[in-house]
């Protein structure tokens, strides 16, 4: 009781099947963006089987021409905000009051806990696990953990990794994979490109589309327009 679901803006708020709204939840209002034009029509769009708790909001997107998405079988806790043009993937947990600035990525499968925030345009990649109390401003990459007042990584998200069917022996290629980019025992390896592109070339890791993958998250972070990663901070669970 006492949900909003929707606005009387131009545009419209898209909701879809088997979703859940706890009591006095604001789902598809006016963004705070102060680059929003009065008039123009603005977008939401939420997927199937969310659990969208009491006292969340999301806002529409800040322009006709994107809109704030989220996806499927998401479980977005008590007092959250998912600011305009977001974009939220499928089976994600955000615990309660992790709070999204505007046009903030988060993949699929990445766990949050209590009391984060995450700084504008930020993205959060998949199976990645945000300690609580943690402020990001800067990519999370695939597979990690951050936490920090600024926030920074501490590992791989090992047992998030586990849960969701993760193989042994993929689990060690990324341990080791992470190891070789941001533990490196040669101080002759180069700068961070240098040792993404060794684990690539790799004659054993380069062949886990895992290792792949959360090479490509890193490296995509450092492109025009993104804000890098966390920094690295060495912790002996990685």
């Amino acid at each position: 009781s006492g949900a909003v679901i929707g606005d009387d803006l131009p545009g419209h708020t898209v909701v879809g099947r088997n979703n859940v709204f706890g009591h006095h939840a604001v789902i598809g209002v006016k963004c705070q963006d102060m680059k929003y034009k009065f008039g123009n029509e603005c977008f939401l769009q939420i997927g199937d089987n969310n659990e969208i708790r009491e006292h969340v909001s999301i806002h529409r997107s800040s322009s006709p021409t994107d809109k704030t998405v989220i996806g499927d079988n998401n479980l977005i806790m008590g007092s959250c905000h998912i600011a305009h043009d977001c974009k939220v993937g499928n089976n994600n947990i955000l615990a309660n009051s992790t709070l999204l600035a505007g046009h903030v990525v988060v993949e699929d499968y990445a766990h949050t806990a209590g009391g984060i925030v995450v700084h504008q345009f930020c993205h959060i990649g998949s199976y990645s696990f945000i300690g609580g109390g943690s402020v990001v401003s800067q990519d999370v990459p695939k597979y990690i953990i951050v936490s920090g007042e600024r926030a920074e990584l501490r590992g791989l998200n090992l047992e998030g990794l586990r849960r969701r069917g993760f193989s042994a022996t993929e689990i060690k290629s990324l341990r080791a994979a992470y190891r070789k980019i941001f533990m490196p025992t040669d101080m002759s390896s180069g700068n961070i490109e240098d040792r993404l592109a060794q684990v690539e070339q790799h004659k054993e890791l380069g062949l886990f589309p895992a290792v792949c993958s959360m090479v490509q998250s890193i490296r995509d972070s450092f492109a025009e327009h993104r804000r890098g990663i966390c920094k690295f901070r060495s912790w002996s669970g990685s």
